[in-house]
């Protein structure tokens, strides 16, 4: 039996390699995005065990920001003699660190990178834990000297004497490169430039008597453990965390997973799609192989072979296929994550392909992967072949019990498909943004597996509708690939489900993302009343040196900054809220336009009150003149009034939670280093936009990393943002398309072995061969087009109960793109088109008395 199965596998190796392609992609994805998290994760372990010292004092941070301030958190420089004084302490320093710095040449352009990775400016030390060592110059001293790392002046072609400017939260001094610093461990893809540390506590902190951290080496014989305990109980707890070089090392690794879980998500979400459409072409495949193979499988059951042994022979042809595309996926898998790894070398993360991980969990689940899909997807197919009696030998029958299947497909896509359908319709009325968001995950998933169980009792009425106008436009040709195309109703639905899957993914984010986009420009036209908006490229910080350079530009009326901070908000209800509050400059109803439900305006703000959206604050029992404790990062506390209650959803959908607004001179009182986030900018009486926006963009050409904007440039800068989402989805439905196309070349190059002896015919009564190619192309674009409108039907239903989970978030507008739409269906046709082209020229090249003669 095992010689059978093998001579089976190998008699269509060629039909069986398209589904092995669909493993191999699934596998390779799985594979690289495994291997690429696993060496990057290794070489900045390695990185940062190498750089952290024996153990830190770093300020404690219980308040975290979503969105960045600029706000640096410091320690005492003081505490560096205190901790030199304790028993076992080799060493100890004053380490001040920024990334909240740009640093800028004498032609205006920025040293640092842009987006990604920051410019860290800090003090210059070398012990055995620098990251760097001194190649060419020598090391800062005094005012206006800076080291500066060899890549970023290799790249941003910067010399030894070059001059610099370095913005920093205190200010805007200018330094002289006098050295040169080369990375001994891997290259993060940050800027560093490095300061006397005499001078990096008042230049970068504003106050020499701060820190960011003490580092302190243990003397020989002294545990980490024994010194951080010493260390803590020498300085007590107060408002610092003490870590020894391994805790500060899995710290600086917890924050670099963020990073990495994105890419890793992505490459997963790529493997899903590729292995959950690669189970319908594998399905397929094994259906028709079997269908062919009646009297084969017949002749083995005359011969004594049991129902098992039967089953058992084409679950190895699986796991053979499972196999081959498992071993390449993975050997694709390790090409894949090289091809990464050498493109983060280009956003300047400088890892080593020959340091490239592979651990004993890559194999193991690429084999997992591929031995487990093609197991599953070939099980139903196996049970079947099992049922060929032996008298099927003789009567070359196909597989019976297609009726039966049908009908518990009936029942189980319709429980199902009502199950899913309340769930949607659960969402569509939910009141709650969390609760919407469930139903609506789970009326995905149930009604994708309703449809892709019914979807063969929807080809028949679906297929007579699409392909009506065939035997008109086409005569008889016509008519023949539309009965082609509904002879076989699982066959067909099987066909067009990995189709239908990619393109149910991208109608529903097309009218997600529309929905957004037009949601956010009506947000952008009805709040937003500046004539211009300066903001980081990157939506960071920057330094208040840019507020005071635009006030000054002639023409310019009023500047309104914005400012941002994380704190913890004390309710009445006794919840603890931590969340980012917003602060604003004097005139913030002259630049944007505030539903205040109760309070009146902004001089509320201006008192030193605070404000705060209406609906939150009723959930937990504020009100106007409640007073609500507010805990600013570095311990300071306030008790602040609540003088406004605001509508959020008029103000725009996505602010931080609970809306809290405060004046500008309250938040200077408690957060005074914090840097703004944003300039809402008015022209002067008798200024015209196009006179202002130019000398403003010169005014502000010494601070590259912010870009002046009107409001059509933001809400292009919205639409962009939200087209990334956008794209990745669209490569998602290249990737299905292309396992798509597999399956539809694949159903029908077998379909045409199947139906040989009928092409012969057709042939010998007058069918010529471009007729036949016309035939087999017309039911390969009913089929892609079949799988197309169930794909886009689906998704639109997903996409407007996306809109209500949205619409709870104040993005109230709903948009469909019929424009997508429309093209999407004309590609279906055009995928048909060149799926069928291959099988097509094989049919017309067939020997006509060849073919008559096949069995």
């Amino acid at each position: 039996m095992l010689k059978a199965t093998l001579r089976s596998f190998l008699a269509h190796k060629g039909r069986l390699a398209l589904s092995a392609l669909a493993v191999v992609l699934s596998v390779a994805f799985v594979s690289g995005s495994l291997i690429f998290s696993d060496t990057v994760t290794r070489t900045f372990d390695r990185l940062f065990a190498s750089t952290a010292a024996d153990v830190t004092i770093r300020p404690k941070t219980d308040l975290s920001g979503a969105r960045p301030s600029g706000l640096v958190q410091t320690v005492p420089a003081a505490l560096r003699d205190r901790a030199a004084k304790v028993a076992g302490v080799a060493a100890a320093r004053t380490d001040v660190s920024v990334e909240n710095v740009v640093v800028v040449d004498a032609h205006d352009r920025s040293v640092g990178p842009t987006t990604g990775a920051p410019t860290i400016a800090s003090s210059w030390y070398v012990t055995p834990h620098s990251p760097v060592r001194l190649t060419s110059g020598h090391a800062p001293h005094g005012a206006g000297e800076v080291l500066l790392d060899a890549d970023t002046a290799g790249d941003r072609h910067v010399r030894m004497g070059d001059p610099l400017t370095v913005q920093a939260q205190p200010g805007t001094f200018e330094v002289r490169v006098v050295g040169i610093a080369t990375f001994t461990t891997t290259n993060p893809g940050s800027a560093l430039v490095y300061l006397d540390p005499a001078v990096a506590g008042r230049e970068l902190l504003g106050s020499a008597a701060e820190a960011t951290g003490i580092s302190v080496d243990a003397a020989k014989g002294v545990t980490d453990a024994e010194l951080k305990r010493r260390v803590a109980a020498a300085i007590g707890a107060g408002p610092y965390e003490f870590r020894t070089a391994d805790e500060q090392a899995k710290s600086a690794a917890a924050n670099l997973g963020g990073f990495l879980d994105v890419i890793k998500y992505v490459m997963l979400g790529f493997a899903g799609i590729a292995l959950l459409v690669g189970v319908f072409l594998i399905v397929n495949t094994f259906s028709m192989l079997i269908a062919q193979r009646t009297r084969e499988l017949g002749l083995l059951r005359a011969l004594g072979a049991d129902r098992r042994q039967v089953r058992r022979s084409v679950l190895t042809e699986a796991l053979l296929l499972g196999l081959v595309g498992a071993t390449l996926g993975l050997a694709a898998g390790i090409g894949l994550a090289f091809g990464l790894i050498r493109l983060m070398s280009a956003f300047g993360m400088n890892l080593k392909t020959t340091e490239m991980v592979v651990g004993w969990g890559t194999p193991v689940a690429a084999y997992v992967v591929g031995l487990g899909v093609t197991f599953v997807a070939a099980y139903l197919p196996a049970r079947r072949a099992a049922a060929v009696s032996p008298m099927a030998a003789l009567a070359d029958a196909e597989v019976a019990g297609v009726g039966r299947p049908l009908k518990v497909r009936a029942i189980a896509g319709s429980v199902v498909g009502a199950v899913g359908a309340a769930a949607l319709a659960g969402c569509a009325v939910a009141t709650r943004t969390a609760q919407a968001a469930a139903l609506l995950g789970a009326g995905v998933v149930l009604t994708l597996i309703a449809t892709v169980v019914a979807g063969p009792l929807l080809v028949r009425p679906v297929v007579r509708v699409l392909g009506g106008a065939f035997p008109a436009l086409f005569g008889p040709v016509g008519r023949m690939s539309q009965r082609n195309a509904l002879r076989n109703p699982r066959r067909t639905g099987a066909t067009a489900g990995a189709l239908m899957v990619g393109l149910a993914l991208v109608g529903g984010m097309s009218v997600a993302s529309a929905s957004l986009s037009a949601s956010f420009d009506r947000q952008i036209d009805k709040t937003l009343g500046a004539d211009f908006i300066v903001q980081n490229t990157g939506f960071t910080s920057f330094t208040r040196d840019v507020a005071k350079t635009a006030g000054a530009t002639p023409g310019v009326g009023l500047v309104v900054q914005q400012r941002l901070s994380p704190a913890a908000v004390r309710l009445p209800d006794g919840t603890r809220l931590t969340t980012n509050v917003t602060a604003y400059g004097p005139g913030l109803d002259d630049v944007v336009h505030i539903g205040y439900v109760r309070g009146g305006s902004a001089a509320a703000l201006a008192a030193g009150h605070l404000a705060m959206d209406a609906d939150f604050a009723s959930d937990h029992g504020v009100r106007i003149g409640s007073v609500v404790p507010v805990e600013f990062p570095g311990g300071r506390r306030a008790g602040l009034t609540v003088g406004a209650l605001t509508d959020q959803q008029s103000a725009g959908g996505f602010r931080a939670q609970g809306g809290i607004l405060l004046g500008l001179g309250t938040l200077d009182r408690y957060v005074p280093k914090g840097q703004d986030s944003a300039l809402y900018v008015n022209m002067a009486a008798g200024t015209k936009a196009d006179s202002l926006r130019p000398r403003l963009k010169r005014a502000l050409k010494p601070f590259p990393q912010v870009q002046v904007r009107n409001q059509s440039d933001y809400k292009t800068l919205v639409r962009d943002q939200i087209a990334v989402l956008l794209y990745l989805v669209y490569a998602l439905l290249g990737l299905a398309i292309v396992i798509a196309v597999l399956g539809v070349v694949n159903t029908l190059a077998l379909s045409v072995v199947e139906r040989t002896r009928e092409i012969g015919l057709l042939r010998a009564i007058g069918l010529g061969r471009r007729q036949l190619r016309r035939m087999i192309r017309l039911e390969s674009v009913v089929i892609a087009v079949f799988g197309a409108v169930l794909g886009l039907a689906l998704g639109l239903v997903w996409g407007v109960c996306m809109h209500r989970v949205l619409e709870l978030r104040g993005l109230t507008t709903l948009a469909i793109p019929w424009g997508t739409i429309v093209a999407v269906v004309v590609g279906s046709a055009v995928v048909g088109v060149v799926a069928a082209l291959l099988p097509a020229l094989r049919a017309s090249r067939m020997n006509v008395l060849a073919a008559i003669a096949h069995e």
